[in-house]
């Protein structure tokens, strides 16, 4: 299914992820569905890290997986890899809308948080269930039907609103400590923008097609 998708599909370079990393040329960063790792490169390229490790299900031809600039690419599924790095190893980890498409996310989390420093951050994207569009299509053209990308893309195996996100990561023992809007990162269409400053923000969760969220590990402080 993967392999049927669009080249661009996995070209995504997320300056918004980025934004959140702790300034650090000395970071260790692991990132999931690391794609054609524009992501890891332009980290390296800001000195964010010394060390950027991608995770990603399959070999992109022709792509940035092979640039140098990546220490380590591990081609496979996150949900079956044991990764052969040690534990509280990494400063952050990124997971940029990949929790949508795992079997069994809180599995996968669990898995990570034994790689993830003590003091270490998580950041998530993960697509809103309550954004208006699928509502309307679900509840009044009652439609479910699957697109090639987006919130109902075909290769999606959960759906989350943004409570859901919250108890999945308390599950994962990770404690949230800031979740973000896609309009605090100014990728919103101004038409959204219009109307959440003239509803004071009230229906903002409708609004939302994606959050972020920064997690740390249960039990441990950080400076974020």
């Amino acid at each position: 299914m993967y392999q049927d998708k669009n080249k661009e599909y996995f070209n995504n370079l997320r300056m918004d992820l980025i934004s959140l990393i702790p300034e650090n040329e000395n970071n260790r960063i692991l990132e999931i569905g690391a794609g054609s790792c524009e992501t890891l490169i332009e980290i390296k390229k800001l000195k964010l890290a010394k060390e950027v490790v991608g995770v990603e299900l399959i070999k992109l031809e022709d792509s940035q997986q092979d640039n140098p600039e990546i220490d380590r690419l591990i081609i496979g599924n996150i949900e079956d890899l044991e990764i052969d790095l040690p534990g509280n190893y990494f400063d952050v980890i990124i997971c940029g809308d990949i929790i949508e498409h795992l079997i069994e996310p809180e599995a996968a989390l669990r898995k990570l948080h034994n790689h993830l420093k003590q003091n270490g951050i998580i950041i998530l994207s993960i697509p809103n269930f309550r954004e208006y569009h699928i509502l309307y299509r679900v509840l009044i053209l009652a439609d479910f039907r699957y697109t090639d990308r987006g919130i109902l893309d075909r290769t999606h195996m959960r759906f989350y609103c943004k409570k859901n996100i919250i108890s999945l990561l308390i599950s994962a023992k990770y404690v949230p400590i800031s979740i973000y809007s896609m309009f605090q990162f100014g990728k919103v269409q101004r038409t959204r923008k219009i109307i959440n400053k003239l509803t004071f923000g009230l229906i903002r969760d409708f609004l939302t097609s994606q959050y972020i969220i920064i997690a740390k590990k249960a039990g441990f402080e950080t400076n974020q």
